[in-house]
């Protein structure tokens, strides 16, 4: 075999060829790999809140199976009570009936007749045997309270393991829709961290001035209030001049201002629903706890004869309730980094009031 010949290094000039095509190549990668632009504050805007609305419709369904909770956990302890003071009586009427028993059986045995037949004494023998009689008679009424007593105990005790058992599904169900809550939060904020820092600073600014108006509202709802002056012009009109009306309008005026926390109802934090809770209480009213619920605690109000201190409630499945004030404005908790603010009911998709 002949000896293998070893390739010739490349030329200079072929090395040149080569490495500037090299160079061209990672121009291009470097080009195709550039980084995507940032979303516009409009698009960013349109998704955040979308994905507020959806964590607002999670936080009212939190707030029913909140409430359900509550329900069930005071019917869980009532019943619980009541198997335990039925359990005490049952106690009871077994030491009873064991001694009614035991005085039995050391005084029968024998059949009366017999008994009385060699009796030297028949008049004690008959007395002894009414007595008898009579415990027996206890005996009886003894067992049918018992029996009584322990069909109801059977009873509440079923009751009380199917509520603990509803207590257990509901408790599942909180954890989960709490979950969905902060999961559509942190997607809201995901996405607004994709801003460019311009945007950022836009969205920050509007935040603040937003803030700052609110926080200006409740100054002069609370200087109006103290004082009964005249309130200063805020773009918003002057609550009812009494009455249980007036009570709610002028609980909503002093609210503003305050964080949107979801599941609060105050005094520091409120959502929607515990926002309107709260200022009809001020006024001795109960309202239920979500606004699905507080659609239906009272007579629905035509949008022409709103009045304030009226509902009024948003979106087709009713998850944005608040106080309307007069003027076509209502005060409202927004939603999660907003303050309890005043805001034209035109703002959203009306759905209709009601009048508790």
């Amino acid at each position: 075999m002949g000896k293998r010949r070893k390739p010739s290094p490349p030329s200079r000039a072929r090395m040149a060829v080569l490495t500037t095509a090299m160079a061209g190549g990672a121009v291009l990668a470097a080009g195709t790999a550039h980084a995507e632009p940032a979303p516009s504050l409009a698009s960013v805007k349109e998704q955040v809140d979308k994905l507020n609305e959806e964590a607002e419709q999670s936080i009212e369904q939190y707030n029913g199976f909140q409430a359900k909770q509550q329900k069930l956990q005071g019917d869980a302890n009532k019943l619980q009570e009541k198997v335990a003071r039925g359990q005490e009586s049952m106690n009871e009427l077994r030491t009873r009936l064991g001694a009614v028993a035991a005085d039995q059986y050391r005084t029968g045995g024998i059949d009366p007749s017999v008994q009385l037949m060699l009796d030297s004494d028949p008049a004690g023998f008959l007395e002894r045997a009414s007595a008898q009689n009579q415990v027996a008679d206890t005996q009886t009424a003894l067992l049918k309270q018992a029996q009584d007593e322990q069909r109801k105990l059977d009873q509440d005790r079923t009751e009380a393991t199917a509520t603990l058992a509803q207590l257990d599904s509901v408790g599942t169900e909180l954890a989960a829709k709490k979950q969905q809550i902060q999961t559509k939060l942190a997607e809201a904020q995901a996405t607004l961290n994709k801003l460019s820092a311009e945007d950022r600073a836009k969205v920050n600014a509007q935040q603040a001035a937003d803030k700052a108006k609110a926080e200006a509202q409740q100054a002069a709802a609370a200087d109006r209030a103290s004082r009964s002056a005249a309130r200063p012009d805020m773009n918003a009109p002057a609550p009812p001049a009494g009455g249980r009306a007036a009570a709610i309008v002028q609980f909503a005026y002093a609210q503003l201002g305050k964080p949107y926390q979801w599941s609060s109802t105050g005094p520091n934090s409120f959502d929607c629903s515990g926002l309107t809770g709260a200022a009809y209480r001020a006024a001795n009213v109960k309202l239920s706890r979500i606004s699905q619920d507080q659609w239906n605690d009272g007579p629905h109000v035509a949008r022409d004869a709103l009045q304030p201190g009226d509902l009024v409630f948003f979106y087709d499945d009713i998850h944005h309730v608040g106080i309307y004030i007069g003027d076509g404005k209502m005060i409202h908790a927004p939603r999660t980094g907003k303050n309890v603010e005043v805001l034209p009911i035109s703002a959203m998709p009306y759905k209709g009031a009601v009048r508790p």
